[in-house]
């Protein structure tokens, strides 16, 4: 086995170690931690069987195949930034719904508020 395939079955068995800790500590959801699951097993199957990337690079008619796995890592990456900002969006709205609650029932109800001067 070649040095380059050990290193990446390493990182693929460490990335997924550390994403079920990190899971099971309670550290990162589930939702997020599955993207990161696919990413550590596809490095796994690539520390694996290394001629995977070339067999698929040539079947898509890819001249250089070893780039194929940097264009799915960008696309991959992109995908995750923008789930990212839609789900901090998401719940930017939300907080600012809540907030809008919240004052709208402290001034239907002011006497209720045990923080406000009286």
């Amino acid at each position: 086995m070649k040095t380059y395939y050990l290193v990446s079955l390493l990182i693929g068995i460490g990335l997924a170690i550390g994403i079920l800790y990190l899971v099971r500590r309670d550290h990162l959801y589930i939702r997020q931690g599955f993207f990161w699951i696919v990413v550590a097993a596809a490095s796994l199957l690539f520390g694996i069987w290394p001629s995977l990337i070339d067999f698929i690079g040539v079947a898509l008619g890819i001249a250089y195949p070893p780039t194929l796995l940097l264009l799915a890592a960008i696309v991959a990456l992109v995908v995750k930034s923008l789930l990212g900002d839609i789900a901090l969006t998401r719940v930017s709205r939300d907080l600012r719904r809540l907030n809008q609650r919240i004052a709208l029932l402290e001034a239907e109800h002011p006497a209720q508020d045990p923080d406000r001067p009286k």
